[in-house]
Order: structure tokens, then C-alpha cells, then sequence
């Protein structure tokens, strides 16, 4: 609930006695929705999120993929995986500004949909273009470096969705799942240069930038964050350790 807000007319409120510590107001936070809301947002953000599958597949019924419908499908699917990537690392920047702790709900749903595209562009790589030969598929996993990292950063995202269910965390506990986890870290800039480096041949950058810029302060927001809450939680424990030696 938002606290109500202070009349300017009103008083100074109740006076504070000589000798106490001045009470520090909580912030005003945003009205979480209710549950049967946020059951609605999420169904509505999964139709949405099916969006790019569903163009997928009236384009290729309907004959509207282009002259290369293989690359219209890779590159399609490529630039969804980095858009559900941005996504998935923006829910919690969000969850720290709003304190909306159900926007967790929608990191599980944009993480999975993240693998989901990942999976549809190299399933289209696999299938499509190399017709399983993976002999072809083995020389250019050593002799490009696009194709190296970008096979790296999908088998890095295949146990992070495995591990995606409340019962996996239980399982690994929440310590080890948060570490597993973490590769995230490295599959972001492993994205970023397999596009990187796909665009190099046409000296197009425009979009690796936009992604990459994107990616990288996200990234940042979350190292910082997590720098602070260790910088303030030591800074709290000084003064409780002083406060106890007075004490003795």
C-alpha cells in the first residue's frame, strides 16, 4: 500500500522529545498490483512474448520470409534471443526501484524465452542450414570464431533453463543455484561478440552496439548494486561492533 500522502497545510506532525533519534521516514513505494493483476500481466506478456514464433510461421506459410527464409529465420531468432536476454537481466534493476517483488515471476517466464529463441536459431543453423551434417557443423564450430562463441554462450544456457523450476532450486540449494546462475555474466558478452563478430563481414555494427550498450548497463547495474549491499552491510556491522565493546 502507498502511505497517504501529507496535507501542506497540515501540522509538523508529532514533536520529537529532546534527546531522541530523529525517525526516519520510509520512502513512498509504488502500489504493488493485486494478485489476480499480476496473473493477468504475466498471461498477457506470454501471448506477446509467442509473438515473433507466430510472424515465424504465417511468414513461412504465406511465403513472406524473403528470397532467404533461413536467414530471415537465424537473424530473426538471433536479435529475440538478445532482446528477451535484456529483458531477463532488466527484471530485477526494476524489481530494486519498484521493491515489486512478483516481477520475479516475469524473470523466470523472459529467462526461459530467452533459451526458447536461442534454441529456435540454432535448431534453424542445425537443421536448415547444415542439414545435420555435422561434419560441416564441427569445422565451423573450430574455424569461425562467430559460430565458436555462439555455441558456447547456448550450451552455458541450457543449465540455466534446466534449473529454471522451484524444485531444481530446492534441489541445488539456493547458494549453488545462484552460482550456477551467475554465467549469465558470461553469456551476455559471449552473445554480443558471436553478433559482433556475424556483422563484422558487412561492417555493420549498429545493432551489436545497440544490444551491447544495452547489455553492458545492465550488467553494470547489477555489479554495483551488489558492490553496495556488501559496502553497506559492512558499514553497518562497524558501528553494532563498537556499540557492543562500549557495552562491556
Amino acid at each position: 500500500m502507498v502511505p497517504p500522502l501529507e496535507s501542506p497545510l497540515a501540522g509538523a506532525g508529532p514533536t520529537q522529545n529532546a534527546g531522541q533519534s530523529p525517525v526516519r521516514k520510509r520512502p513512498n513505494r509504488l502500489a504493488a498490483p493485486p494478485a489476480r493483476a499480476v496473473t493477468g500481466i504475466k498471461a498477457i506478456l506470454f501471448v506477446v512474448s509467442l509473438g515473433p514464433l507466430v510472424r515465424l510461421l504465417v511468414g513461412a506459410l504465406t511465403d513472406q520470409l524473403g528470397a532467404n527464409p533461413v536467414e530471415f529465420i537465424t537473424r530473426n531468432s538471433g536479435d529475440w534471443t538478445l532482446i528477451f536476454l535484456s529483458l531477463t537481466l532488466a527484471v530485477t534493476p526494476a524489481r530494486w526501484l519498484t521493491h515489486w517483488h512478483w516481477l520475479q515471476k516475469l524473470r523466470r517466464m523472459f529467462g526461459l524465452f530467452t533459451f526458447f529463441y536461442a534454441l529456435m536459431h540454432f535448431t534453424t543453423y542445425l537443421w536448415l542450414d547444415k542439414f545435420f551434417d555435422f561434419s560441416a557443423i564441427g569445422k565451423d564450430i573450430f574455424k569461425r570464431p562467430f559460430i565458436t562463441v555462439g555455441f558456447a554462450a547456448f550450451l552455458l544456457l541450457i543449465p540455466l533453463a534446466a534449473t529454471s523450476t522451484n524444485a531444481m532450486v530446492k534441489r541445488l540449494g539456493a547458494l549453488r543455484w545462484r552460482r550456477l546462475h551467475r554465467a549469465i555474466y558470461l553469456i551476455a558478452p559471449l552473445a554480443i561478440l558471436h553478433f559482433w563478430w556475424m556483422k563484422a563481414g558487412k561492417h555493420d555494427f549498429s545493432k551489436p552496439i545497440l544490444y551491447g550498450s544495452v547489455l553492458a548497463g545492465l550488467l553494470a547495474a547489477r555489479i554495483l548494486h551488489g558492490a553496495w549491499v556488501r559496502w553497506r552491510a559492512a558499514h553497518a556491522r562497524v558501528p553494532s561492533e563498537k556499540a557492543a565493546v562500549s557495552s562491556r
